[in-house]
């Protein structure tokens, strides 16, 4: 079962290490003691920590009914337009999104930085790695 120190938690949540020692110090993240006496996060309860943390992180506004379950609600930081087609940059929390649509799409939408938008994204095709390689 992989472990993880305070400092690649906190990479993968996307926060300080100082934030995920106040989450252990508030018992909101279950840590132990390695051998060296190092504080670590068991693997499972770090993910489990994770998902409860997710959940609504990105709500789709406006009571959207969508299939599409890759949603992030989010800031337009770029548009870029020319004669048919435009590209828009999203952020949300932590994720940069790229969409290219019609530049009609983008005027009826009223997509301009600094405007709200939320980038759904429905895929065939997904690709998982892991960092050792393995896999």
């Amino acid at each position: 079962m992989p472990s993880y120190s305070i400092d690649q938690a906190a990479e993968l949540l996307a926060v300080s290490p100082e934030t995920v020692r106040r989450w252990a110090d508030g018992g909101h993240l279950a840590m132990d003691r390695s051998g060296s006496g190092h504080r670590m996060i068991d693997g499972v309860g770090l993910a489990g920590f994770a998902a409860e943390r997710a959940a609504g992180l990105h709500p789709v506004p406006g009571g959207v009914t969508t299939s599409v379950r890759h949603s992030f609600a989010g800031i337009v930081t770029a548009v870029t337009v020319d004669d048919i087609v435009a590209q828009v940059e999203i952020r949300s929390g932590p994720h940069r999104l790229v969409s290219l649509i019609s530049r009609e799409s983008v005027e009826e939408l009223g997509l301009e930085v600094g405007v709200l938008a939320t980038a759904r994204v429905k895929s065939t095709d997904v690709h998982t790695d892991r960092p050792d390689g393995r896999g």
